[in-house]
């Protein structure tokens, strides 16, 4: 028989490598299958506001509420032990009409039910002496002071590292199709193999309805919600101190201007619910009207600086309360994290310790490993060090003077150290959410050749191997003399046939 694992984990976005990392404290075989070809490599994780909401706008008594107030005051703890950078920059609601002040009320009144800590109503005023470029329309704003920012793939990249040091094992690549209940356990299968295991958590985001079906349990479904961003140049990155919201809707959250821990602006998302779950390209009537909206709390954003745009879809449940489907379904051992919209990045270490104990219920057995180690080996990061630590570092390694990327300084050492890691970069894409090459201004342009080398030389392959993100995204198609020689030989074979 082949190898029996303890659970299985479908999806490695932050909600999946969360769940990966929590149970690797313990004497358990974990497995991770991921269809993408890294972690936060397709879903909601990778394409998101990058914030850590304070928890005043679900609704009382959900897990929305429950789980985003825990989870945001698990984030230093974890971001200190993960080597991931954080800043609790505050977030601000405003109004720009007495109506809307009404609104504010409203949340305040929710986010002391829902025990979040930190939130005053403020007045005109005291929001421009926080944000000095808000726009002059403004008339009073709700303050939460633990909101904040963070990177949610390299938080995310963190989190699946410290779960492998931990013990879990992780499959990319992998799509399932199908599973089968077996007895006491699951038979899992994929393009590629089988999977057993005992337990299997669905964290499968957009597509946790489908794998939920696939098993036979209760149906439920999740369709997109789409969300078109920009990001500004950091020369943009001034104009923004806290996370500014609006008034929110029904549709969400609604269009914010954010500061990202990196420097840049952030601006978006639009909100539109679509059915197609790997719609993400961008539109102009999208992106015209997070511009538009944006401009209503700071209007001194100069949009000839976006330097990249994206698509982010967020997996909203068809249910009634709209709540996070969380819980043991009907078939017994198979646990569903579906459904996690926003607060849901939030969420996620809650979720995690939710999961947790409902495994445990459902009779796994969980036995507490005495070398579990929380924290992650540092990430050196070289735009960070003194000159003094710059020049020790690179006697000790030279590839950390070598500068690949200019528009982030990326070292060759960053980028060896990022595929090197566990769970590393196998692709550009990967390289890139790891170590910000290509993150720049000019997007890669410079830097990508010779990222291209250096990943074909890691991984001891051809650099005609070498992907964007995987699947068929090869970056390079054939030798340049090789190519050129074929046509020359296809020209001459046609004049030779012509003539004939």
């Amino acid at each position: 028989m082949k190898e029996m694992y303890d659970v299985l984990i479908i999806g490695a976005g932050v909600v999946g490598c969360s769940i990966a990392r929590e149970l690797s404290k313990y004497k358990l075989k974990i497995l991770v299958v991921e269809k993408g070809e890294d972690v936060a490599s397709e879903g909601a994780s990778k394409a998101n506001s990058a914030i850590l909401h304070a928890g005043y706008d679900p609704v009382p008594g959900t897990l929305k509420a429950m789980l985003n107030v825990r989870g945001n005051e698990m984030y230093d703890e974890l971001c200190k032990d993960l080597d991931v950078p954080i800043k609790r920059t505050g977030s601000l609601v405003v109004a720009f009409s007495e109506e809307e002040v009404k609104e504010l009320y409203e949340l305040f009144d929710r986010g002391i039910k829902n025990g979040v800590k930190g939130l005053s109503l403020i007045t005109k005023d005291m929001v421009k002496e926080i944000e000095p470029h808000i726009n002059d329309t403004v008339v009073a704003a709700l303050y939460a002071k633990t909101a904040g920012i963070i990177c949610p793939y390299g938080y995310t990249i963190a989190v699946a590292e410290n779960a492998a040091q931990n013990g879990a094992e992780f499959v990319f690549n992998s799509e399932v199709i199908d599973i089968k209940k077996n007895g006491d356990f699951f038979i899992v299968k994929t393009h590629k193999e089988e999977f057993y295991s005992k337990y299997v958590v669905n964290a499968a985001g957009l597509y946790s309805d489908v794998i939920n079906n696939m098993v036979g349990a209760k149906p439920f479904s999740v369709h997109p919600r789409k969300g078109e961003y920009l990001i500004l140049d950091k020369d943009q990155g001034y104009l923004a101190r806290t996370v500014i919201f609006q008034v929110p809707t029904k549709m969400g959250k609604g269009i914010l201007v954010s500061p990202t821990v990196d420097g840049n602006l952030l601006i978006g998302p639009t909100s539109e619910d679509i059915q197609d779950k790997e719609f993400k390209a961008t539109t102009r009537e999208g992106l015209n009207k997070a511009i538009t909206v944006a401009k209503r709390s700071v209007d001194k954003f100069d949009v000839r600086k976006t330097i990249t745009q994206f698509t982010g879809l967020r997996a909203t449940p068809d249910t009634e309360d709209k709540d996070f489907i969380i819980g043991e379904s009907d078939v017994k051992g198979f646990i569903n994290a579906a459904g996690i919209e926003s607060p849901g990045f939030t969420a996620a270490p809650a979720i995690a310790e939710m999961i947790r104990d409902i495994l445990k219920d459902a009779g796994l057995q969980l036995i507490e490993k005495v070398d579990f180690n929380p924290k992650r080996k540092p990430v050196i990061r070289f735009t960070e060090l003194s000159d003094e630590e710059r020049n020790k570092l690179i006697k000790e390694n030279p590839a950390y003077g070598r500068i690949i990327c200019r528009c982030e300084t990326v070292t060759e050492g960053e980028i060896i150290d990022a595929i090197r890691r566990p769970v590393g970069a196998k692709s550009l894409d990967g390289v890139k959410r790891r170590v910000r090459a290509g993150m720049g201004r000019c997007q890669g342009s410079f830097c990508g050749p010779r990222v291209v080398e250096i990943l074909a030389r890691e991984l001891n392959i051809s650099p005609l191997e070498v992907t964007k993100h995987g699947r068929n995204s090869n970056i390079l198609t054939a030798e340049t003399k090789k190519f050129l020689l074929e046509k020359a030989a296809e020209v001459l074979k046609k004049e030779v046939y012509e003539n004939a």
